[in-house]
């Protein structure tokens, strides 16, 4: 290949090693984390608004609806403007000096979300949205990072596979929350003896213990990032950015001869040749990265916005998508401690059996279908599955009919999994300069944020009575999924291509980058 450094057909070529496995869990162990802090909220909401909105005789407490809408949307807020902060950051200082620094955040604002404190309510929500704020900065840094890094670390030929790895890793982030929920509601259920499902829930007090149930929640996230911290300080920084951006070839050459077991040189002319040829130092809002680059940018950047608008509607909201359909009961028909446990449950049973499932066909498939199949496959199904829940609504409704909408609510999950919702993780850190990579992912992640809070902010009104009602939204988030298989046309199919093929990195292979038609 054309000007390709050694330490980089190296890389691109190695079987595939330890290190890649741990280069895995270390950089997967954040996205658990990310996952575990995003959706874990959506669990305990419900317990929030009865230990602080229950008023006596008044039945029972829920959170008012702008309250709810920020608390679970402003991690939502703290995670684009990180993505988009440590995006750029990490093609400034580098991957590794930035890594350490997301993850200490997480772990701060973990704990301090568990703490929240307040003399009234309000001041209540106010902390804990405070903490949520700044836990979603660091969570946001964690995605352009980790996907940069895993893929300047990866071999061509098993690259989308690991870049997956690491996302997948989400998966479990999800059911580790609905998991600890479960052990948590049911060891305070036991201690206290809380009502049975039959009594109503005004007999039910919300004892003053039950407030912890949620602390300790929030806070169990700290303790996956804090055990992954030294292992990430003693990654090497990534031989792309040291050779290509900070354009030191003696220390990419040193650093991977450790991490590959080889003898590598340093090449340090043809760096000086590579990273000086006016080819390779346009800027982001140049007219040649637009030329080369703009539309594989508008691509990356809208799939991954219509995607999160139906993928986060649907998971912070399933608990009163479920209510809706009867599957799971109204609140006046349980206690407080059992409703945790009831939508523990029903997101346990969710990821279990089709949100990790789908991660993992991913894994599995991706070097092989390739993204782009991938990407359309997933949308194509998504929205079929989801019209097929919206149009007969009323039919679902039904006794009896509830487990159907579950099936069927559970294959959307599975195929946004095994479609967009990895890919679009996925393709950004491929397909970019090395110079733009974690700003452009940054970017395209937070894009993706975008969509994730207009489904968040959008979902809990529109499904509403004071909105479009819950059938219509179910329809305008198969709308939604439509158009992301459009515009996955724009994106490129980086599949067994090298970084510097796809990105055009290296002299005359920028025209190797094309978008499938």
């Amino acid at each position: 290949m054309a000007g390709q450094l050694g330490v980089l057909s190296a890389l691109d070529t190695a079987k595939t090693q330890w290190y890649h496995f741990t280069a895995i869990v270390i950089a997967g162990m954040g996205f658990f984390t990310d996952a575990y802090d995003l959706f874990c909220i959506s669990i305990v909401t419900k317990l929030l608004g009865r230990i602080y909105y229950t008023e006596p005789g008044k039945g029972v407490g829920t959170l008012p609806d702008g309250t709810q809408s920020a608390v679970i949307g402003v991690a939502l807020c703290g995670t684009l403007a990180g993505q988009l902060f440590f995006g750029w950051l990490g093609d400034k200082l580098g991957r590794k000096k930035v890594y350490g620094l997301t993850l200490m955040l997480m772990v701060v604002c973990s704990i301090g979300s568990g703490l929240s404190f307040g003399s009234t309510p309000k001041g209540v929500m106010t902390t804990l949205c405070f903490f949520r704020f700044w836990l979603g900065f660091g969570i946001g840094g964690d995605y352009p990072l980790s996907a940069t890094i895993m893929a300047e670390y990866a071999n061509k030929k098993t690259r989308g596979a690991f870049i997956a790895s690491v996302f997948a890793m989400q998966g479990f982030g999800i059911l580790g929350g609905g998991i600890v929920a479960l052990i948590v509601a049911s060891i305070y259920d036991h201690k206290y003896n809380a009502p049975s499902f039959a009594e109503n829930a005004s007999k039910s007090l919300v004892l003053p213990a039950f407030d912890n149930v949620w602390r300790i929640v929030l806070m169990f996230g700290a303790v996956p990032a804090a055990l992954t911290y030294y292992w990430r300080m003693k990654m090497p920084e990534t031989a792309r950015y040291t050779a290509l951006v900070a354009k030191n070839a003696k220390q990419a050459a040193k650093d991977m001869s450790k991490v590959l077991n080889v003898e590598l040189d340093a090449e340090e002319d043809k760096v000086k040749k590579l990273t000086e040829d006016r080819n390779h130092i346009y800027g982001l809002f140049s007219k040649e990265f637009v030329k080369r680059h703009g539309l594989h940018l508008v691509g990356t950047t809208t799939t991954w916005f219509l995607l999160d608008i139906a993928f986060y509607s649907q998971n912070l909201f399933q608990k009163d998508v479920f209510t809706s359909i009867g599957w799971l009961p109204q609140p006046a028909e349980m206690s407080a401690i059992h409703e945790v446990y009831r939508i523990a449950k029903a997101q346990t049973l969710i990821a279990l059996c089709s949100t990790v499932p789908g991660y993992w066909f991913t894994v599995a498939l991706i070097d092989h279908m390739g993204r782009f199949a991938i990407q359309v496959m997933g949308f194509f199904f998504m929205t079929v599955f989801m019209f097929a829940l919206a149009i007969p609504y009323d039919h679902w409704k039904k006794p009896g009919n509830q487990i159907g909408f579950v099936v069927m609510y559970s294959l959307t999950f599975f195929f946004s999994n095994f479609g967009p919702n990895a890919t679009t993780f996925v393709v950004p850190a491929e397909i970019f300069p090395a110079r733009l990579r974690s700003t452009c992912h940054g970017i395209s992640a937070a894009s993706g944020k975008a969509g994730a809070i207009v489904g968040a902010f959008g979902f809990a009104y529109a499904s509403t009575g004071k909105g479009i009602g819950m059938k219509n939204s179910l329809i305008l988030l198969g709308a939604v999924n439509f158009l992301g298989l459009l515009f996955t046309f724009l994106v490129p199919e980086p599949k067994g291509k090298s970084l510097e093929e796809l990105s055009g990195d290296n002299d005359d292979e920028a025209a190797n980058t094309k978008t499938p038609v």
